[in-house]
């Protein structure tokens, strides 16, 4: 797929980097010129992704993210997660709403709050090789 712009990013899935990364995301995400509202909802999603590859993918270690995003024709934002850590077992559970592996303090809504806020959502996972989540958002066009 032809793409206008790209950058990619990798961390250690450090608690402070998810904050940079939602950062970046969205610096790069302004070239498209978004409402503040879709920027907003991209910094949001972006945010759970990582946040779910920091806590959930390496529980015991540091592992690496990477975070990819690219422009696309049609004023579409393309973005991938990506991590190496303990895969996901089951993407249907995890992606139900309350679901959670990380204990009482998470709120089990980050599939869905990142659904909710992109155009499109895809995961794959497989258990001991890591999780990508694909996540596509088409942005208005402004006059």
């Amino acid at each position: 797929m032809k793409f206008e712009n790209y950058m990619i990013l990798e961390f250690p899935s450090k608690s402070c980097n998810e904050a940079f990364a939602r950062s970046a995301v969205a610096c790069f995400a302004s070239q498209m010129d978004p409402t503040l509202e879709e920027l907003g909802d991209i910094r949001t999603a972006v945010s759970e992704a990582v946040t779910n590859a920091i806590v959930h993918a390496y529980p015991q270690e540091l592992g690496t993210v990477t975070v990819r995003c690219r422009i696309l024709k049609d004023n579409v934002l393309d973005i991938v997660v990506k991590d190496k850590g303990v895969g996901i077992p089951d993407i249907d559970q995890a992606r139900r709403p309350m679901y959670t592996t990380g204990g009482s303090e998470r709120s089990g809504m980050g599939f869905t709050i990142m659904e909710s806020f992109m155009t499109s959502l895809t995961i794959s996972s497989e258990p001991g090789k890591g999780t990508t989540v694909h996540m596509r958002r088409k942005l208005q066009r402004r006059q």
